[in-house]
């Protein structure tokens, strides 16, 4: 495979089959990732990939302390403007539309969003964090990691989602990982095999075109 075909085949993957991924991948995967690059090659991503006991007593611990008084960080800046919030919109209806959940259905739109709670059934939960002091270069460098881990589990076969939500559970999980007090939570990371006879999972996100955020000069 190559990486034209990685990227077009990466998605956000809601629904996963239970069949476990082998530790030796996992790490395989994590390690190779590390080739991301970084401001400095300061790397300042620290991981942690749970399975099995070890996750499940995590989302156990999740459900009991509920989410935090507040998140470990704002997820979207306050009054998100234009094209930012019809894209956000745009997303979340064709989201729902596959399971399907009605607009007015807030009781089922709320039990999809606690599907982030349980990596949506995936095997494995990849958590993200990252030092405290660091500032918005290496939260960067956080994303091409993320980014890096996503392409080459494409690769190995299998199938992963982003998660942000997690930031609503940084204390909870900050405390079960036994992470110092200087690091924090950026994002949780769901990777397994993608149940295909789930409907959510025929979500195809479009993207904007290049004329409305690219721009080329001198050529």
């Amino acid at each position: 495979m190559n990486v034209s075909d990685a990227v077009r085949r990466r998605r956000s993957t809601r629904a996963f089959r239970p069949d476990p991924v082998p530790a030796a991948l996992v790490q395989d995967l994590l390690e190779r990732a590390g080739r991301a690059p970084s401001g400095g090659n300061l790397q300042p991503w620290h991981v942690h990939a749970l399975a099995g006991e070890a996750l499940n007593d995590l989302l156990s611990q999740v459900r009991a302390n509920g989410p935090d008084p507040q998140p470990g960080y704002a997820i979207y800046p306050h009054g998100l403007q234009e094209p930012y919030r019809s894209r956000r919109f745009v997303c979340g209806e064709a989201l729902y539309a596959t399971i399907p959940i009605v607009r007015d259905d807030r009781a089922g739109r709320f039990r999809q969003l606690a599907r982030n709670g349980e990596f949506f059934g995936a095997p494995v939960g990849v958590f993200v964090l990252i030092e405290r002091n660091m500032g918005a270069p290496q939260w960067a460098d956080l994303g091409m990691y993320i980014q890096t881990l996503m392409l080459l589990a494409v690769e190995a076969g299998l199938d992963t989602c982003p998660q942000e939500y997690w930031s609503l559970f940084s204390k909870t999980v900050e405390r079960r990982l036994g992470a110092p007090v200087e690091q924090m939570l950026f994002c949780g990371l769901a990777m397994g095999f993608a149940d295909e006879a789930a409907p959510v999972n025929s979500l195809r996100t479009a993207r904007a075109p290049f004329a409305e955020w690219g721009h080329l000069e001198g050529f």
